[in-house]
């Protein structure tokens, strides 16, 4: 019997979302569990299981899924594992995909999850067509995926792109979650804006109702909101991090001339707050070659959609009798139709 769906799964540091998907890579039905309500990686597939065993029950397409694919901070696209995620409430190695694989007894395949939102991105959004781009993700942290004449990069052990934790300050850098100082995460991750406003608060006397917050229970969605009501020192929190960004695509651009780069997650909406000063620092700071030819965009894609198509893809790969079913419908590359 052909079957006709697969899984997407993505996990983020705060919430992991699922949906399931058909060859045409419409989305069936979608749920989520939180990620760090579960220390233990063993409650967590447990957990994972129950609930979505219940979506595949409620859809009645239990026995209709080829494969899954997931997509997670450091997952080896080929050891199926994730690998000290920073991000993650579980250390060390977590071989994720044997462990889903073994619950379901069905086909299961990892990669980073920017990956993921990449290959999402170039199928069905901003990128759709582009054959050299960056995606950035800005969450709980700073993702990438990087993909060079239509194929994502992975390098030779499958972590290749962790642009998140190249180092933009040298010297006395801010301490990452990944345990070195001064990655590009602990600045314009929402994390790190949040740490950026409490280190503008407690070193300046600029007036702010940020003020007026617990300093330690500041987010980035409070700094979003008083920026956007025109408080000028949430307002310079932003132009900050834009800076940063800016001056760090401006490297990246350097090694690999894309055509686009597409920033997806919470932070990105931030709009013009965002965009605007990375744009006038990437620019500022491009090699004279490469000045005015690299567009910044931002998602077209729903923030959960992105990553869960693009981790679905993996799905289809990860069964060959998917394979067949994409063949018959005249589909491309195991991806979508």
């Amino acid at each position: 019997m052909s079957k006709p769906y697969v899984v997407g799964i993505d996990i983020g540091g705060t919430n992991t979302v699922f949906g399931i998907v058909d060859a045409r890579g419409s989305i069936l039905a979608t749920g989520s569990i939180k990620t760090q309500k579960y220390t233990e990686i063993t409650d967590y597939v447990n957990a994972l299981h129950e609930e979505l065993s219940r979506l595949l029950a409620q859809e009645n397409v239990t026995d209709q899924i080829a494969g899954i694919g997931i997509g997670a901070p450091n997952g080896n696209y080929f050891k199926g594992t994730i690998e000290f995620a920073p991000n993650l409430p579980w250390k060390g190695v977590i071989p994720l995909a044997q462990m889903v694989r073994e619950k379901f007894n069905i086909p299961v395949t990892i990669t980073n999850d920017a990956n993921a939102a990449a290959i999402g991105e170039m199928t069905y959004g901003a990128a759709r067509g582009v054959k050299d781009f960056i995606m950035i993700t800005l969450g709980t942290g700073v993702g990438s995926g990087i993909v060079i004449n239509g194929q994502m990069v992975y390098g030779h052990d499958g972590f290749a792109g962790e642009l998140g934790h190249v180092i933009v300050r040298r010297g006395n850098g801010r301490l990452c979650g990944c345990g070195r100082t001064g990655c590009l995460e602990a600045y314009t991750s929402a994390t790190g804006v949040a740490r950026t406003a409490r280190e503008f608060l407690e070193l300046r006397n600029d007036e702010s109702t940020l003020r007026q917050l617990p300093i330690q229970e500041i987010t980035s969605k409070d700094v979003y909101d008083a920026a956007v009501s025109g408080d000028k020192l949430s307002q310079e929190i932003f132009e900050y991090t834009g800076t940063i960004l800016g001056e760090a695509f401006a490297d990246f651009i350097a090694f690999s001339s894309p055509k686009m780069i597409v920033l997806f997650g919470g932070l990105a909406k931030s709009g013009e707050l965002i965009m605007r000063p990375i744009r006038e620092a990437m620019e500022k700071n491009l090699l004279a070659i490469y000045k005015g030819k690299v567009k910044l965009v931002l998602s077209e894609l729903k923030e959960s959609d992105a990553a869960v198509l693009g981790a679905s893809a993996l799905g289809w790969e990860a069964s060959s009798s998917a394979l067949d079913i994409l063949t018959e419908k005249g589909c491309i590359a195991a991806l979508f139709c």
